[in-house]
């Protein structure tokens, strides 16, 4: 094929400038203008999450002159900005017991869908004296026992708690188990009876039982 042919030289591509251009996405919603419309500008006040669709020309001209508090009273802005501190949350004051306030009006307590330990009663607005009247009472104090006492309890298989009728129990059990007379004579529990004996007579001399 000879590529310097004269043929070659009349064949004619069509440019694609010539072509028209569709545009692209949504249209400029400013009145009359067919350019796309690449930005977004919020509506305004009332109308959060909502936008309108602009070209750069008109939506630099929106923004020029856009302002969230058309329309409301100096006092009115003021709240909002004080509102907005707590990002517009309820709030209420420190020690107030919301639901003994709704009680005392007749009104039904909206049912919580959480649960809290509370025991001092703050989130309930409650009294620090009725609060601790409420806890348990502390346990009692064990009492100090000398070292002589407290082996003689261990001896016995009893803790510093035991009173004088759980020690006479557990004496009089021991005796009967390791007595020679319950093991067919066998004295080989002697030295163990003779332990248990003078643990009690410890105890006893203590005033325990």
């Amino acid at each position: 094929m000879d590529l310097n042919s004269p043929l070659f030289d009349r064949i004619r591509i069509k440019s694609s400038a010539d072509e028209p251009r569709e545009t692209k996405g949504p249209a400029c919603e400013h009145p009359g203008c067919k350019a796309a419309g690449e930005f977004r500008a919020p509506k305004g006040r009332d109308r959060e999450g909502q936008y309108w669709r602009f070209c750069l020309e008109h939506v630099r001209e929106y923004n020029a002159s856009y302002n969230y508090f058309t329309g409301m009273s100096d006092s009115a802005v003021a709240a909002y900005q004080k509102d907005a501190i707590v990002g517009h949350r309820p709030t209420w004051a420190m020690g107030v017991n919301t639901s003994g306030k709704a009680e005392a009006e007749g009104k039904a307590q909206e049912p919580r869908d959480w649960a809290y330990v509370d025991p001092l009663g703050i989130l309930r607005g409650e009294d620090f004296t009725q609060a601790r009247s409420r806890r348990a009472a502390p346990e009692p104090k064990r009492p100090r026992y000398t070292g002589a006492v407290r082996r003689a309890l261990d001896i016995l298989g009893l803790d510093e708690t035991a009173d004088g009728p759980a020690i006479k129990a557990q004496y009089k059990s021991l005796v009967k188990r390791f007595h020679p007379d319950a093991n067919g004579g066998d004295r080989s529990f002697e030295e163990r009876l003779r332990d248990i004996i003078k643990a009690h007579d410890v105890l006893k001399s203590a005033g325990l039982c």
